[in-house]
C-alpha cells in the first residue's frame, strides 16, 4: 500500500530539515513525499532540494512544488490532489513524525479499514518542556482530543471533503464533516508525531482570543452542533492562549 505524506511549508529553513528527516526515517517502505512550498523567500527550497539523493537512495518518491497559494489549506488541497497514495498524512514544516508512525497507521488500516485515524501527539513548548495530548473519540463531539499532525485519511475521503480555505481552523471543520458523515474514525493511543507550540496555529495575541473563540464556535454551529458549544470554544481557546 502506498502512503502519501504532504508537507506544506513557507519560510521554514530552520525547521524543515527535521521534518524531512522524520519522513526519511520511517520504517515503512512505500511512501510518496510531497513538499508544497508557498514561494519561500529564505533557503527553504534549498533545504528541500538537498534531500533528493537521500530519498532516491531509500526508494521513496519525492516531489517538490513551489507556487503561490491562498493559504495553508489551499496548499494542502493542492498537495492532496497531486497525491496517489491510498492513505494521506499531512505534517507541517515545523513538526515531525516518530519513526514508526506510517507503519502503525498502515497496520491499523489493515485491521480496521478506517476512513480517518489519528494518534497521541507530543507537544513541545517554547520553554523546552513537553506534554502528551491524548487521542480520543467521544460521543460528545470536541476537537480537544483530536490531533491533526497525526491524522491519516483514506484518499477518497479527501475527494468528498476538501479543506474550505476560510480560516486557520479549517482542519477542525474537515474533521467534524467526516465525523458527521458517519465515516469510520479510529485512534492509536501511542505518540506518532511531535508538534511545536508557537507555530501558525498557536501564536495567539491576547486581542485575538475572542475572535478565535467565535470562529471556532461558528464551525461547531455550521456543522449542526448546539449553541452550548460556546463554552467549549471559550475554554479551549483560553487554555491554548495560556499554554502558547
Amino acid at each position: 500500500m502506498k502512503v502519501s505524506i504532504i508537507t506544506v511549508v513557507l519560510n521554514a529553513e530552520e525547521t524543515l530539515a527535521r521534518t524531512i528527516e522524520s519522513v526519511l526515517a520511517q520504517s515503512y517502505g512505500n511512501i510518496e513525499y510531497i513538499v508544497m512550498d508557498g514561494k519561500s523567500r529564505d533557503d527553504t527550497l534549498k533545504v528541500a532540494e538537498s534531500y533528493r539523493g537521500a530519498f532516491e537512495e531509500k526508494g521513496y518518491e519525492y516531489r517538490i512544488y513551489s507556487e503561490s497559494d491562498k493559504g495553508i489549506y489551499d496548499a494542502m488541497n493542492k498537495g492532496i490532489l497531486r497525491s496517489t497514495g491510498e492513505l494521506v498524512g499531512i505534517i507541517n514544516g515545523d513538526d515531525w513524525y516518530e519513526a514508526d508512525a506510517v507503519e502503525k497507521m498502515v497496520r491499523k488500516y489493515e485491521e480496521e479499514h478506517y476512513d480517518l485515524c489519528f494518534a497521541d501527539i507530543r507537544m513541545h513548548m517554547r520553554n523546552g518542556s513537553t506534554f502528551i495530548k491524548k487521542a480520543r473519540v467521544r460521543s460528545y463531539t470536541t476537537s480537544r482530543d483530536w490531533n491533526h499532525p497525526t491524522q491519516f485519511v483514506r484518499r477518497p475521503v479527501y475527494d468528498r471533503f476538501q479543506y474550505k480555505c476560510e480560516n486557520i481552523s479549517d482542519d477542525m471543520d474537515f474533521y467534524f464533516k467526516v465525523k458527521r458523515a458517519g465515516m469510520k474514525i479510529c485512534v492509536i493511543n501511542e505518540v506518532l508525531a511531535n508538534f511545536t507550540m508557537g507555530g501558525v496555529s498557536s501564536r495567539i495575541p491576547l486581542r485575538e482570543v475572542k475572535t478565535r473563540i467565535l470562529r471556532r464556535y461558528r464551525i461547531y454551529r455550521n456543522n449542526g452542533y448546539s449553541r452550548l458549544y460556546i463554552f467549549e470554544c471559550a475554554a479551549f481557546e483560553i487554555i491554548k492562549y495560556i499554554l502558547a
